[in-house]
């Protein structure tokens, strides 16, 4: 499987299930989230503005972007967790496995975040993203098709990290 036949299978809507493990601290939360997962077309402002943004033509052919959106909530007390985010991704011209990674939040008061991804040849993908102070680390991969499973590891300075493991099921209309 490709890049992009993994983003096509991926587009739908998705319910989420996660445990979140705050490993300094053994905190362990819950969460599930409705999970909505769009491929965007070539000419949506957005991706175009986010392009722009990094100097990267939006017309080439291989440049995939999606949008995520997620409303769920966390733990017990039923703590909202709402968002969006897009994602671009762009396949290196000698091997398409691999490439450049952007992601913006969608918002003013958040960054934005540049890395890469590594689909490999076990049909697993891999996000990494780095900033200063952040590394995270996202693993995605298909039990069936409509069973999705989801691990990540974020760490932050002074020694803050967390890992997560997600199943999502995608939604099917009858």
């Amino acid at each position: 499987m490709d890049i992009i036949e993994f983003f096509k299978l991926s587009a739908g809507e998705w319910f989420s299930q996660r445990t979140i493990h705050n490993l300094v601290s053994g905190e362990l939360q819950a969460g599930k989230s409705e999970v909505n997962f769009e491929i965007l077309e070539k000419t949506d402002p957005a991706l175009i503005k986010l392009c722009e943004k990094n100097q990267v033509d939006s017309s080439a052919t291989e440049l995939i972007g999606v949008k995520i959106s997620w409303n769920g909530t966390t733990n017990k007390e039923q703590v909202k967790d709402a968002g969006s985010t897009m994602l671009i991704l762009m396949p290196n011209s000698d091997d398409p496995n691999q490439g450049k990674l952007l992601q913006d939040r969608g918002n003013a008061n958040s960054n934005q975040f540049n890395g890469r991804y590594i689909m490999g040849s076990d049909d697993v993908l891999t996000l990494i993203t780095e900033s200063e102070g952040l590394y995270a680390e996202e693993r995605f991969w298909y039990l069936i098709p409509n069973l999705r499973l989801r691990t990540s590891v974020v760490k932050k300075p002074l020694g803050f990290t967390l890992a997560s493991f997600c199943s999502e099921i995608r939604r099917v209309k009858s």
